[in-house]
C-alpha cells in the first residue's frame, strides 16, 4: 500500500488522499479516556502524507486533556476521519474504516496502545 488511499466519511462530504506510513501494519486502538469511546481502529501516516481532498470545510476539531492531539470529524455525518497524534505529533492516525475497500473485522484481532498511562500525562 505504498500508492495513496482515498478515506470518506459516511456521508461523503469529507474526502481524504492519504499514504500510509506503512501500510495496514500500523493497525491499533487506544484506550485514553476519549479512544475507548470511539473504538475506532487507526493507522499511520506522516504529516505530509494526508491531503483533504474535499470537504475541509465541513471537518470538526475535537481537543481535550493536553490540546496536543487533534481529533477531525465530518460535521454532516459525524465520522471520525484522522487525527494528529498526542504520542507523535508528526503523524497521523487514519480511520482505518474510512479507507475505501478496507473493513478493520478482517484485521483483527487489532492491537491496543496504552492511552491511560500516557508519558505527557506525568
Amino acid at each position: 500500500m505504498t500508492e495513496p488511499l482515498k478515506a470518506t466519511c459516511h456521508c461523503g462530504a469529507v474526502e481524504l488522499r492519504v499514504t500510509l506510513s506503512d501500510g495496514l501494519n500500523t493497525a491499533r486502538r487506544c484506550d485514553c479516556s476519549y479512544c475507548r469511546r470511539r473504538g475506532a481502529a487507526v493507522v499511520s501516516a506522516p504529516l505530509d502524507g494526508l491531503e483533504v481532498v474535499k470537504g475541509a470545510e465541513t471537518l470538526t476539531l475535537y481537543q481535550f486533556g493536553t490540546m496536543t492531539a487533534k481529533h477531525y470529524f465530518c460535521s454532516v455525518c459525524g465520522n471520525y476521519m484522522y487525527h494528529q497524534r498526542r504520542s507523535n505529533p508528526n503523524e497521523y492516525g487514519v480511520n482505518m474504516g474510512a479507507i475505501e475497500g478496507v473493513n478493520p473485522a478482517e484485521y483483527e484481532p487489532i492491537r491496543w496502545e496504552d492511552g491511560v498511562n500516557h508519558p505527557s500525562d506525568r
